[in-house]
């Protein structure tokens, strides 16, 4: 998490709508092996309070997990900032992100909420994708689909702490801000771009 206040998101419901918009996250443990990360989708409660994933069995952190506490990262789109795009010569080059940390402890699910968080994730991303009509296990062998679902486990991490990062150049005026805008959409990250000019505004507007 950047120290810098400016990059704390003032839109109370901004990294909750980030993990649901991105749906995947890096999950960090430490464990008697060393310190271990997993990659994953992921479903954010309803109520923002608990954050569901799966991992396959044969994952190196899936034994450690249970009990343990983690930290979840979602992280959004980045891109390097030049120092040439600031209209002042004393500036050093930087990179813009979105990142969300989420800390808690995890305990494993049992099969029914396994099973009900991948039915919640495909509906969720077969309605994104607009396919019609959409994939559900009921189109897969009931068998089939049991033996792929006990090759993985279920998870949820209980939020106990948020750390959001929004580092749109909040700390630069109007006028650079837009120029850094225009450099990151020229270099093709223009989804931060428009980001940077959807939400980088809110500086200039508290």
């Amino acid at each position: 998490m950047h120290p810098n206040s400016a990059f704390r998101p003032r839109q109370d419901d901004l990294a909750e709508l980030l993990v649901r918009e991105i749906g995947f996250a890096a999950i960090f443990a430490a464990t008697p092996d060393g310190p271990r990360v997993a990659h994953a989708p992921v479903v954010l409660s309803d109520d923002a309070a608990t954050l569901q994933f799966h991992l396959a069995r044969g994952n190196a952190l899936t034994r450690h997990l249970d009990g343990a506490i983690v930290l979840a990262v979602v992280q959004g789109p980045d891109a390097y900032v030049s120092a040439s795009w600031y209209e002042a010569a004393d500036q050093v080059p930087t990179w813009n992100y979105v990142a969300v940390e989420m800390e808690g402890s995890v305990s494993k699910l049992d099969d029914a909420a396994l099973i009900a968080q991948l039915d919640t994730l495909s509906a969720t991303h077969e309605a994104r994708v607009g396919a019609n009509p959409p994939w559900t296990r009921d189109k897969m062998n009931p068998a089939l689909f049991s033996k792929m679902t006990g090759a993985i486990t279920g998870f949820e991490l209980r939020i106990t702490a948020w750390r959001p990062t929004v580092k749109l150049s909040q700390n630069k005026s109007a006028d650079e801000r837009e120029r850094v805008a225009a450099g990151v959409e020229a270099t093709g990250h223009g989804a931060l771009a428009q980001l940077m000019r959807h939400l980088g505004g809110d500086r200039d507007r508290a």
